[in-house]
């Protein structure tokens, strides 16, 4: 009676054990996050790396995307370790109340690892900026119609107006008036007296 409840003990803390093993370790990275900054800035926050762990931001603002990367040991903090989900999820928060989230942060703190060693800091160790490619093309394309539906109007306003042509009453009264001037005027005034005529019937 007595081995067999020294079995059954055994057994159990055996199987207590293997529980214990088998029990998921938590992981230190989480997927990607997408945030905007104070600005309006889209970005994505991206994780890799275990003990050591690297942070890597990409946003786009405004025709120009920027880059960061961060690295530290976020581990060594013993509320990162019970739950990492949290921990990026206040880094984000903290990004999120940044005008750029790269200029702005050059080291990545979180209220629940305050107390934590130096070491578990995120430090950043590169940054860059890049022209949006895509952003660019759009602009380029929609600059492009602007320039060719102006130059339309212009080529109208240069023309130079197209002025009626004038026929009929002038010169039938400028004819008249010459005939008048011949046949009641001497021949050196015919020029006075026409226009003189002229000017009487209008």
């Amino acid at each position: 009676m007595k081995s067999f409840a020294l079995l059954l003990l055994v057994a159990i803390c055996s199987v207590r054990g293997l529980g214990q093993k088998l029990k998921p370790k938590k992981r230190s990275t989480a997927g990607d996050i997408n945030f905007r900054t104070k600005t309006k800035d889209t970005c994505r926050m991206s994780m890799s790396g275990d003990e050591e762990l690297k942070l890597r931001i990409d946003c786009k603002s405004q025709g120009m995307s920027y880059w960061c990367e961060f690295t530290g040991k976020p581990s060594v903090c013993r509320a990162f370790r019970n739950n990492p989900k949290i921990y990026w999820n206040q880094v984000a928060a903290e990004l999120r109340k940044l005008p750029h989230a790269c200029e702005s942060s050059q080291v990545l703190k979180t209220t629940m690892c305050q107390k934590a060693p130096p070491e578990a800091l995120m430090m950043q160790i590169a940054a860059g900026m890049e022209p949006d490619v895509a952003n660019q093309d759009q602009v380029q394309k929609s600059s492009t119609s602007v320039m060719a539906a102006g130059k339309s109007p212009a080529k109208e306003r240069g023309k130079p107006p197209v002025l009626p042509t004038q026929h009929g009453q002038g010169s039938e009264n400028e004819t008249e008036a010459m005939k008048l001037a011949r046949e009641h005027c001497w021949e050196s005034l015919h020029g006075v007296c026409s226009y003189i005529i002229g000017i009487f019937r209008g």
